[in-house]
């Protein structure tokens, strides 16, 4: 059952009479009339100022009601039911002083509301002057009772005021609740175009299907509308649907216009523009796409212009900014960097949207002095028409159009935020490439939609002429070009290694005292015994009557033996060439000075020194412990970039997941906690309040794996720098929640129609299909959180293999920018992004064992390359 929002109300309703009252030359015409006069018949309108004015105070359509905002008092005539409905609304403004009284009318249909008509007109006359009636003119209703309505106040001789576009302004500026609602309407449209739209598109150009602009609208809005297949499964799909009929364009006719209609020519493998607008709860969204097949580079280059463009727009779109303006800061920006594109742009650059999906007194165009406001909502869309391709191939790829659309909001501060962020709009994601040829060029097609065509049997294309190249041949002579390129780094970077012998590692000496008054004055050390200075971690040593002292650090080893009556101590020192392996290189301050490399002490149990020698052996063992985990815990804490502090929200709406284990572990062992999302980072807190943030400009690769073949469900950060979690740096960090049992009793007996265990695997479903459905929640909140830069990464499961790339066997799996195997403890991520790995090789391959190596190398000679192991029988 509906049931009206009180608190909306008063607060839209205070707006309204607060910009009656405003002298400003925005509410020109709203000053100057006498009263508001607003109905609504029972015709099936899509939009109409009379029902978004409903729509904003009730928070719905109220049909055959009339309503009346006088100087001080509101009157409004309607039906029983649609009288229940806003009897709530009563008390709560008789107690706001500052507001019109509140008067409910019900219909008299004996009368046809004469005398109701009469009591209202009287109301109208008495406010103000009495004369003039703001009305929307454009709203054309028809019926017996809004005939009526209207009669009455012709035969009243009142003047008529259009306050359509006073009133479009007042509603302009969305409340927090507003944009919430906007944003997931915006979410669902990305959610659409991206699963529906774009992977349709994508598997007609692969399969040269004929498909018609008409039958592919059509088949968008009966998805939407009628079937809720596509829908998000977390949108309640009854309030959502579509502001328009989807339009399809392509083959050399465009309309730039949201009314214009698809036609029935077949879509032509070109270019193809897709508009799609959603409703949810009445407020509209909108995402227009340019999609490509084969575009020339004369195309790629307009496209990429045309996204300046857009960037232009929306740092010009800010609060206090006048529309024309706005506008003409994207006239500028072409006529400074391509004048010839002047006449092909856009009359308009977009316009206001909300409860009406087009509001067209506030157009982002030369002629509109409107000013944009902080939590206004725009339907930003632009774009060139009638644009000539010289390098078409045939006749309907000539001409061509390029458009992008997106729903902004107004920031108070900074350029407008983008709510339809989620459907990508670069090159890369929008052109679809062809043949050999995608190898040279750089744009291709979404990996994951091509994943849908046809389960990865791509047609695109197949056949090749005889005068083509292969692409082996093409490939060979750029290979040999890169392999000299490498061998002329390497050689380079070994010379300079050579050469710059500065920068060679020197082994620190400490010293145990600045001089010799700072030696202790013990008895053992006046004695000319061996004696353990744990201050100074210190071993003063008597060699030829002389106490001599070692700091701790230049003690390799020491060791302890008896052999008969007598008790030996030896103690190795450090010295050049002592250290095999890593640290043989490290050079010492004064190479060709006298080392000592090992003293020998015996003590015979008649001389009663055997427990003195004990008690110094195990001195020294502590205290190489103490400095070893010391110099170890200096050494982890090199690299370490100092973070910024993590800036709370205090708010209770923040993006929160709950139930998640960490690794590495906090403490000794795993402790349930939550994630929660802040204004500059994460932070994950355990039920005993330890805690880790991770600033969200720290994130350099974020992963989010489903359930899919996995018993865990997890959330995977791959940091640009590492941080200290209980005294060791990590640079993963990995957020997941067990869905189901990883141990299994064996022992008992099963049966495949045992009912337990029929309900036990349907309850693992159902508990795998939750979780999936909250991670992926939360890594879709997080990723349009404003502040929030993070883009995560889903594996791509179709193109997973085992390999080795440590001790075990693991899957690994390709991501769009990384390869990846994070369900087992250690995890891997590999950086597959150009600027990351030089090439690929194949290192090794051996067929009489079935399994081949790859080598990833890196640019930085300092970063080890690690080495996958595959076996060729998964493949074959």
């Amino acid at each position: 059952m509906a049931v009206v929002q009180p608190d909306a109300f008063i607060s839209r309703l205070e707006r309204l009479y607060e910009s009656w009252k405003e002298d400003d030359l925005e509410f020109a015409q709203w000053n100057d009339v006498d009263a508001i006069s607003v109905v609504v018949g029972r015709d099936e309108v899509l939009y109409a100022k009379s029902i978004a004015l409903q729509v904003w105070l009730f928070g719905y359509e109220l049909t055959d009601t009339v309503s009346v905002f006088c100087e001080n008092e509101i009157h409004i005539l309607a039906s029983k039911k649609k009288i229940d409905f806003l009897k709530p609304l009563e008390p709560v403004v008789s107690k706001k002083s500052d507001l019109p009284k509140l008067h409910l009318h019900l219909r008299n249909k004996n009368d046809s509301d004469a005398e109701n008509f009469q009591k209202i007109l009287k109301a109208i006359k008495s406010s103000k002057t009495g004369g003039k009636v703001g009305v929307f003119t454009k709203d054309n209703f028809t019926g017996d009772f809004v005939d009526g309505w209207k009669k009455t106040l012709m035969d009243a001789n009142l003047e008529m005021v259009d306050v359509s576009a006073v009133f479009a302004y007042v509603s302009a500026v969305k409340e927090d609740s507003e944009v919430e609602t906007i944003k997931v309407a915006c979410n669902t449209s990305c959610h659409v175009f991206s699963k529906y739209v774009k992977r349709e598109i994508v598997k007609i150009v692969d399969e040269e299907k004929k498909v018609k602009h008409s039958k592919l609208a059509e088949d968008i809005e009966r998805l939407v509308n009628d079937d809720k297949q596509m829908l998000p499964a977390d949108v309640d799909s009854d309030n959502i649907e579509t502001c328009y009929s989807p339009i399809i364009q392509s083959g050399g006719n465009y309309q730039l216009k949201f009314s214009t209609v698809s036609t029935d020519d077949k879509l032509h493998f070109g270019t193809i523009l897709c508009f799609l607008g959603l409703r949810y709860k009445s407020y509209c969204s909108n995402v227009v796409r340019t999609m490509f097949v084969q575009p020339s580079k004369e195309q790629e280059d307009s496209y990429n212009f045309l996204l300046t463009i857009y960037e232009k727009v929306l740092g010009a779109l800010k609060d206090g900014a006048r529309l024309s303006s706005v506008y003409a800061v994207a006239m500028e920006h072409i006529e400074q960097n391509k004048p010839e594109l002047l006449e092909h742009f856009t009359k308009t650059a977009g316009f206001a949207t909300g409860i009406e999906f087009r509001e067209s007194s506030m157009m982002i165009g030369p002629k509109c002095t409107a000013t944009a406001k902080a939590g206004m909502v725009f339907n930003v869309t632009l774009g060139f028409n009638q644009m000539e391709n010289s390098e078409a191939e045939d006749e309907r790829s000539k001409i061509y159009a390029l458009l992008i659309g997106d729903t902004v909001v107004v920031n108070k501060d900074g350029p407008a935020t983008e709510l339809t962020s989620k459907s990508k709009k670069k090159l890369s994601s929008i052109a679809i490439m062809l043949g050999d040829e995608d190898e040279d060029k750089g744009p291709q097609i979404n990996p994951e939609d091509v994943l849908h065509a046809r389960d990865g049997k791509s047609k695109v294309l197949d056949s090749r002429t005889r005068t083509e190249i292969p692409a082996e041949d093409k490939r060979k002579p750029h290979q040999m070009q890169l392999t000299k390129q490498i061998n002329e780094e390497a050689r380079r970077r070994l010379l300079e290694s050579q050469d710059n012998e500065k920068q060679k590692k020197t082994r620190v000496i400490l010293t145990a005292y600045k001089n010799a008054t700072a030696m202790p004055k013990e008895a053992d050390v006046q004695n000319a015994k061996i004696f353990v200075d744990k201050r100074y971690e210190a071993i003063l040593i008597p060699i030829d009557g002389m106490t001599i002292p070692f700091h701790v650090s230049t003690v390799k080893n020491i060791s302890k033996s008896e052999e008969g009556d007598s008790t030996y101590l030896r103690i190795n020192f450090f010295f050049p060439g002592s250290a095999v392996g890593k640290n043989d290189s490290i050079a010492y301050p004064n190479p060709d000075g006298t080392f000592i490399k090992e003293i020998s002490f015996r003590s015979s149990r008649e001389s009663g020194g055997m427990t003195n020698l004990t008690s110094v052996f195990l001195l020294i063992k502590e205290m190489q412990r103490k400095f070893k985990a010391r110099e170890a815990e200096k050494k982890e804490m090199e690299g370490i970039v100092e973070q910024a502090a993590l800036i709370l929200n205090t708010s209770k709406n923040n993006v929160r997941l709950k139930d998640l284990y960490m690794r590495p572990v906090l403490g000794s062992r795993r402790i349930q906690g939550s994630l929660e999302a802040h204004t500059n980072g994460l932070r994950y807190t355990t039920l005993k309040g330890d805690r880790v943030d991770i600033l969200y400009s720290n994130v350099k690769h974020a992963f989010f794996q489903p359930s899919k073949g996995e018993m865990i469900v997890l959330i995977h950060f791959h940091l640009k720098n590492p941080i200290i979690i209980g005294k060791k740096k990590h640079r993963d960090l990995q957020l997941y929640t067990e869905v189901g049992e990883i141990m299994t009793d064996l022992g008992r007996m099963h049966n495949m129609h045992d009912r337990d265990d029929l309900l036990a695997e349907q309850a693992e479903r159902e508990l795998r299909m939750k979780l999936d459905n909250a991670f992926g929640s939360f890594c879709r909140k997080l990723e349009g959180l404003p502040q929030c830069n993070i883009e995560f990464e889903k594996p791509f499961r179709e193109l997973g293999y085992f390999g080795v790339p440590f001790r075990s066997t693991v899957q690994m799996f390709p991501t769009t920018n990384c390869l990846i195997s994070l369900a087992e403890y250690v995890s891997i991520v590999i950086m597959c992004t150009i600027d990351i790995v030089l090439y690929l090789p194949m290192h090794s391959c051996a067929m009489q064992f079935l399994h081949w190596q790859n080598l990833f190398r890196s640019p930085n000679s300092q970063i080890k390359s690690p080495l996958v192991k595959y076996n060729i029988a998964q493949f074959l």
